[in-house]
């Protein structure tokens, strides 16, 4: 794939081929996998071991978010339950019995990366049944072709065999990304919602540290676990530009990141 990637980028864009591979090379060190796209012109960039099934911590967030905002929902109310709080940090600390609009989950499991959200959006929307929402995961992620991917939870926890791969996981992204609603949500830096019935004010903050640094980041997610490590996807658009980079138990996770769009984008 690195050979192709110089033979196709010498062939079109012959002054940044140099630039770009040495870029890669650096970066490839760093991480287990890796998968750059331009999907305006479909072009593949750069990968390196995209078929590895390896952890998605967080990253699976797309999946539950994706859901529930397909699921015609989103003005629903959701009163939080014991259950929906029994996660490991991040959290928003939500009290049981709170009730929030499924689009205030969204957005805290989005932005924030809060495991309570998740988990409250997996039960609300599995009527009572955590499982059957990962079913439903796993059946969606069946029909777009992710064909390596297995979901054991909401969250990205590393419970079992929960799986994925870069190609997966890009070919998620490039379908959740199409949502208008799901793009406005993801470029959010802040999001500030209330409890319905208690008026509780609650603030939360994008992970995504490339959407201070750089206007044209515009999403997408951020994950770790301890086993999966530091992954990332993230979206850079500008001019005719539209590139999206998965990257999964990355070391220098940001610093690479943004030396990676810095390389591509004009």
């Amino acid at each position: 794939m690195r050979l192709f990637f110089v033979v196709l980028c010498f062939t079109l864009f012959p002054s940044i081929v140099f630039s770009n591979e040495n870029v890669f090379q650096k970066i490839e060190k760093d991480l287990d996998s890796i998968i750059v796209k331009d999907l305006n012109n479909k072009r593949l960039i750069f990968s390196k071991d995209e078929d590895q099934q390896l952890r998605p911590a967080s990253l699976t967030k797309i999946m539950t978010t994706i859901l529930a905002i397909e699921s015609g929902k989103m003005n629903s109310i959701v009163t939080i339950t014991p259950e929906m709080k029994r996660v490991e940090p991040t959290i928003a600390n939500f009290q049981v019995g709170e009730k929030f609009y499924l689009r205030d989950l969204v957005h805290a499991a989005l932005i924030k990366s809060a495991n309570d959200a998740a988990n409250a959006i997996a039960i609300y929307l599995g009527r009572g049944n955590k499982q059957l929402f990962v079913n439903m995961m796993n059946i969606k992620a069946r029909k777009l072709g992710m064909l390596h991917t297995n979901f054991t939870n909401p969250c990205g926890f590393d419970l079992g065999n929960h799986v994925t791969t870069a190609r997966d996981l890009l070919t998620l992204t490039e379908y959740s990304i199409k949502n208008p609603e799901f793009n406005s949500i993801v470029k959010l830096n802040k999001y500030s919602f209330k409890a319905i019935n208690t008026n509780n004010n609650y603030v939360v903050f994008s992970s995504n540290k490339l959407l201070k640094d750089d206007p044209y980041i515009i999403g997408v997610k951020t994950g770790f676990t301890n086993k999966a490590g530091a992954c990332l996807i993230a979206r850079a658009k500008k001019g005719n530009q539209d590139i999206v980079m998965v990257m999964l138990n990355a070391h220098n996770r940001w610093p690479n990141a943004k030396m990676a769009f810095e390389s591509i984008i004009n």
